[in-house]
């Protein structure tokens, strides 16, 4: 019989209900047979004469369109649900009145018939009720067994959370086991659903059934979630969401139904009483792309060890950042930020066991002899640059802060780099960089020129303006000379995470939650997505690449493969069934326009760079245009006077002098670009 179950629920929906509805109709003869023998009827016909085939013809045809018309079948595979019984129960008694019905007309009208009385149809229906049910109920008890289990643990313990697991099936051993021997007790496991497709459905992990597989997961969860209000928890097993097409949606019927979602990502405190280690299930990971495993060992032989510094590791990424290299083995990792909260919750989010290696200090990268201070008492191996104002509307009037942070304090931090031997810098770039549009976009423009042309002289002499007098409006040169060659400057460039401070998902997600409605400037933009963890790992793969790369090989900006671009209408649209809702019903949307600064579209590189395929998944190299130093380090001061007269329109015409040709911004022509490379000189 599990075997027939198996084979059933593993056919084509169509062909599965054909199969369902001849079963039926076999049951109700089998039913007519075993009510005649029940109640020792004499039947004063032959039963396999051509009138007694003819009964038996109309009785299954009877049987077909009372069973459609009692809407057994619009839920065909459904058979957990009380409807799907009560449809039966319709059925049955439908069947049994017109038979009876029809018997007596047949009696009364053409020929008597002995043997046929009220007792037998009786009989009939609780027979055919019974054995109708029968296949659908033990099909229930292979597939969610798990309900009875639920219903009876959460009468005896309320207190444990009653939970369905969705992953491999030796994941599922090892909780199972860990759930039953923790003390004290916490989560109960109650059902598998296993990943695996060709896993044996109805058998038990240490006692808890398997109810559920590949690829009618979804399907049993929406049944299996309508039979029990005792159920608290889903949890993913690690890795999940990369295995099975119907990550979103399991979550989302999960949620609809107010049961709570987690991933499972360990165990802590292995025989210590330990506990399972669950995490929330975020937006980052349910809209996810298609990820490839991280080198863990590459990033680590690189980070470990080493002393390093993010500035701005308070903010999204930087505090990924510097969770990262402490997970990692680094020696110890400096944090400048001047964000003193910022800081206070990046402190929260340390473990225990990590916190003498990490060191905070609330500086602003804009203050060189402060930066200077640091850098030359920390000693760091690498700067981590992930300081940056970012919001892009908001940055449209406030362009003097961002050209202040984005370009100057880019401009500080590497000067100290240089002065100070580190021997590797990298700057957090954005998409919002390629051919830009907006303050933003600018100033990460020009920071990636600053250190593309450091990367391209950083083994000459240079004067690299510093930020004293900037306050007064004067701009004083410094000379660092000949700096330690060996300080390898790059760029990384990708496009949002979910996540961070300002980005759409946190945006939606409060608006979702103060029942909206949710604003979108226009139904056609779309954006790249990059989940925090992984655009982390694939920045610190960036440098471990780099490190190794000379010459005509080396790059000075590299560039994340994002996937494609997702339209941030269906981002929306998404979280909003993520949190058990309806899109344009529960929740509005809203299309607000266009906003300063903003494109429909972004993209990771412009028409004039080329992308270079490298022996790293994930990552590639770009070649670009890159402005001479002696270019920028001329540009400084009409920068700083521009500012200084507070005019917007001169100041970001400079900025755009140091990457596009001056002919186009109205100049004499470019002398001083090096024209597509990023090779490194000397």
């Amino acid at each position: 019989m599990t075997a027939y179950v198996e084979a059933v629920s593993g056919i084509r929906p169509k062909m599965r209900r054909a199969i369902i509805m001849v079963q039926d109709l076999v049951m109700v003869l089998i039913a007519v047979a075993l009510s005649l023998t029940l109640s020792q009827s004499r039947l004063s016909f032959d039963a396999f004469s051509t009138g007694g085939l003819v009964c038996w013809a109309v009785i299954v045809l009877a049987a077909h369109l009372l069973f459609r018309a009692s809407g057994l079948y619009s839920t065909v595979w459904r058979f957990a649900s009380t409807p799907d019984f009560f449809n039966i129960l319709k059925g049955c008694g439908s069947l049994t009145v017109v038979l009876y019905l029809a018997a007596v007309a047949f009696r009364s009208f053409y020929q008597p018939v002995s043997g046929l009385n009220e007792r037998q149809f009786i009989v009939f229906f609780l027979v055919s009720f019974t054995i109708i049910s029968a296949p659908r109920l033990y099909y229930r008890f292979l597939r969610d067994g798990a309900s009875w289990r639920i219903l009876r643990r959460a009468a005896s313990d309320p207190s444990i959370k009653q939970a369905l697991f969705i992953g491999r099936l030796s994941e599922a051993d090892v909780i199972v086991r860990f759930t039953r021997t923790s003390v004290p007790a916490e989560y109960a496991i109650a059902g598998i659903m296993a990943t695996e497709s060709d896993a044996p459905l109805g058998t038990q992990i240490q006692g808890v059934p398997v109810v559920a597989l590949r690829p009618r997961l979804v399907e049993v969860l929406e049944e299996y979630v309508k039979g029990t209000e005792n159920l608290d928890l889903l949890i993913f097993g690690n890795g999940v969401e990369r295995e099975i097409e119907d990550y979103a949606e399991l979550v989302r019927v999960a949620r609809h139904s107010g049961i709570a979602v987690v991933q499972f990502s360990g165990l802590s405190e292995l025989g210590q009483g330990g506990r399972l280690v669950l995490d929330a299930v975020e937006m980052e990971t349910i809209m996810r792309r298609s990820a490839v495993a991280t080198d863990t060992a590459r990033i680590g032989a690189f980070v470990g060890g080493k002393r390093v510094l993010v500035t701005g590791g308070a903010g999204s990424i930087g505090r990924i950042l510097v969770k990262r290299a402490l997970e990692l083995g680094a020696e110890a990792v400096l944090v400048a930020d001047n964000s003193e909260f910022g800081i206070f919750q990046l402190d929260q989010l340390i473990d225990e066991n990590d916190r003498d290696r990490l060191t905070s200090r609330i500086v602003d990268v804009t203050d060189r002899p402060h930066m200077m201070r640091l850098v030359s008492e920390f000693k760091p191996a690498i700067i981590f640059h992930a300081a940056a104002l970012k919001h892009v509307p908001l940055l449209e009037e406030n362009w003097e802060a961002a050209i202040e942070t984005n370009v100057f304090g880019t401009l500080a931090c590497a000067e100290v780099a240089a002065e100070c031997g580190v021997p590797q810098f990298l700057l957090i770039s954005s998409d919002k960089a390629v051919d830009p549009t907006s303050v933003l976009g600018v100033t990460k423009r020009a920071a990636e020129q600053i250190v593309s042309s450091l990367h391209e002289t950083h083994a000459a002499p240079f004067h690299a303006g510093g930020l004293n007098g900037h306050q007064a409006g004067v701009h004083h040169a410094h000379h660092i000379g000949a700096h330690r060659p060996g300080t390898k400057f790059i760029a990384v460039r990708f496009g949002n995470v979910f996540g961070s401070n300002g980005s759409v998902a946190t945006i939606f997600q409060a608006q979702i939650e103060a029942g909206g409605p949710v604003t979108i400037t226009d139904r056609r933009m779309t954006r790249y997505f990059m989940t925090v963890a992984e655009a982390v790992d694939l920045v610190i793969m960036s440098a471990a690449d780099a490190e190794q790369r000379q010459g005509r090989d080396d790059y000075a900006i590299y560039m994340l493969d994002m996937g494609k671009p997702v339209p941030i209408l269906e981002v929306a649209e998404t979280m909003i069934r993520m949190a058990g809702k309806s899109p344009y019903t529960d929740i509005p949307i809203r299309f607000t326009g266009i906003r300063p600064g903003e494109k429909l579209h972004e993209t990771l590189h412009g028409e004039n760079e080329e992308v270079v395929k490298l022996d790293t998944a994930k990552i590639f190299g770009l070649r670009t245009d890159v402005v001479e130093w002696a270019r920028i380090e001329a540009a400084l001061p009409a920068l700083v006077a521009a500012m200084h007269d507070r005019d917007k329109a001169a100041a970001l015409a400079i900025l755009a002098g140091l990457y596009r040709a001056e002919e186009d911004i109205g100049g004499a022509p470019r002398d001083h670009a090096v024209p597509k490379t990023a090779g490194q000189v000397g």
